[in-house]
């Protein structure tokens, strides 16, 4: 009885009150774009009275007109601006070429490697190791003064677990968030759940180790059975955490170098990925040179996985290089990605789901599909520090705020903006942690007639998350790269900055 009345009390914790960050601004336009509005109002009196009214109605009317495209915005929030730019940016880059890449001996790579292209492309590798005498792989990307650590996991899953667990995993997710984020020099995190067909090598490699010679024929038979059968199908979950840190801890300091950030991080290590195995992450470990190159070697090039698993099994691992993990020719196209032997399409996420959700919101998203070959969903984050936590948690509070009172009669959303912006000021106040996060999705497939089944899938994948996902238009091949495990940071490589963007 008391079970029963427990369960009606206490039903399944929900999770929310996410908000995008927004600036104060008139007629739904931002901080730049009310000053414009403003401004287009002082000059349009002003060019009236000296030049009388028809030049002030040409100025009104410029003014007006460039308002309208910051104005109107499509579902995803995306205004006529910049989809306009975005346009005009493709145009200039097909023109230019810089959409097709050829690497190899016979391409234009440097030395005839094979090496990343686009945002990667000056990346460099090199590996430590941690205090446990674990080697480990850092990625140095010498145009933003990033490096990254990769920790690979093999997660839980949340099948025949207890409610309650899955919410403490959930906690301890949150709370080692909340902790690396007064990491020194932390960037950002993305994590990356991949699915990928099963070649059954790993498999048969576990089984054939574990047969002893006097083991009765059935049992061999039986085991020889299982091994022939059991990957028809299957698929394989793997997941990645990758933590980005700048070479300068703070602001205008010294930055370091690469040799200095990698015996700094290899005592730190150890306490990043202690702290993950309370998360439901499963074994953790970070990934060395080896693992991290067959990573993205095969991500480039999926038709080399079977080949990479082969040589594992057979105990000769495959010597890859970082300049030879890139493909040997990509075609970025306006919607997809034409990368050796497979295609791509990459989506983002415009909008968060709305209200309350459970843990288990992205449970089929997550999941292998059969129309997938391969899929990876990232989740990027981006940690703030208490100090900046504060500030920008009441600067949404007065922006909420003052959009509210714009108007005589606000909308719901202005009004239900403003209580979650108050309930974030008081958790922050309350110790709670403070996390821009995003989205990217991922998906492959190795046949090209099977593409607009894979985008059918993932468009009612992320219906069922309650997302609201746009396809990455004219820079496929960045978003791409920056659903690997790579720790790159996309605002460092913006030729418009992030916060110009937010106060449009």
């Amino acid at each position: 009885m008391s079970a029963t009345t427990s369960q009606t009390h206490n039903g399944p914790r929900t999770y929310g009150n996410w908000t995008k960050p927004k600036t104060p601004g008139l007629l739904g336009l931002g901080a730049i774009g009310t000053g414009v509005l403003f401004v287009g109002a002082g000059v349009t009196i002003v060019v009236s009275i000296i030049g009388g009214l028809l030049a002030g109605f040409v100025v009104a009317m410029v003014t007006i007109g460039f308002l309208l495209l910051i104005a109107l915005r499509d579902k995803h929030g995306q205004s006529t601006l910049a989809r306009t730019a975005t346009r005009f940016g493709w145009a200039n880059t097909r023109a230019r070429r810089k959409n097709l890449y050829r690497s190899g001996p016979l391409g234009r790579a440097d030395w005839g490697t094979t090496q990343l292209p686009g945002l990667a492309a000056g990346s460099r590798l090199v590996e430590y190791k941690d205090s446990y005498n674990r080697p480990f792989a850092m990625i140095h990307v010498p145009s933003t003064g990033d490096f990254t650590i990769v920790i690979g996991s093999e997660p839980d899953g949340s099948s025949l677990v207890d409610r309650e667990q899955v919410d403490i995993w959930v906690a301890e997710w949150g709370m080692w968030l909340a902790n690396v984020a007064d990491e020194p020099g932390l960037e950002a995190v993305s994590v990356t759940i991949e699915t990928a067909p099963d070649t059954g090598l790993r498999l048969q490699r576990m089984v054939n180790n574990g047969i002893v010679e006097d083991a009765p024929d059935f049992s061999k038979q039986l085991l020889g059975d299982i091994v022939d059968a059991y990957p028809s199908g299957a698929a394989v979950v793997r997941a990645y955490i990758a933590l980005t840190f700048n070479a300068a801890t703070r602001s205008g300091g010294r930055k370091r170098s690469a040799d200095e950030m990698g015996r700094e991080l290899a005592s730190r290590v150890p306490g990043l990925t202690l702290g993950l195995s309370s998360t439901g992450a499963g074994a953790v470990h970070p990934l060395s040179a080896q693992e991290l190159c067959e990573v993205i070697r095969v991500a480039y090039d999926p038709a080399a996985a079977v080949l990479i698993d082969e040589a594992n099994a057979a105990g000769e691992p495959p010597e890859l290089y970082w300049p030879e993990v890139g493909p040997t020719a990509h075609q970025a196209n306006w919607d997809s990605y034409r990368h050796d032997s497979a295609t791509s399409v990459t989506w983002m996420m415009s909008t968060a789901p709305r209200g309350n959700v459970p843990s288990s919101i992205l449970a089929r998203l997550l999941a292998p599909h059969r129309d997938i070959a391969r899929k990876r969903v990232t989740l990027l984050y981006r940690p703030i520090d208490a100090a900046r936590a504060a500030a920008i948690v009441e600067a949404d509070v007065r922006a909420a705020s003052f959009n509210l009172s714009a108007s005589d009669r606000p909308s719901a959303r202005n009004i239900a903006s403003t209580r979650a912006a108050f309930a974030t000021a008081a958790e922050e106040a309350g110790g709670a942690g403070l996390v821009n996060f995003g989205m990217l999705i991922t998906a492959t497939v190795t046949d090209r007639s099977r593409e607009q089944d894979a985008r059918a899938a993932i468009d009612n994948l992320s219906a069922t998350a309650r997302l609201r996902v746009r396809l990455v238009h004219g820079s496929q091949d960045s978003a791409f790269a920056a659903a690997l495990p790579l720790g790159l940071v996309l605002p460092k490589h913006l030729q418009v900055p992030a916060e110009v963007r937010g106060q449009l």
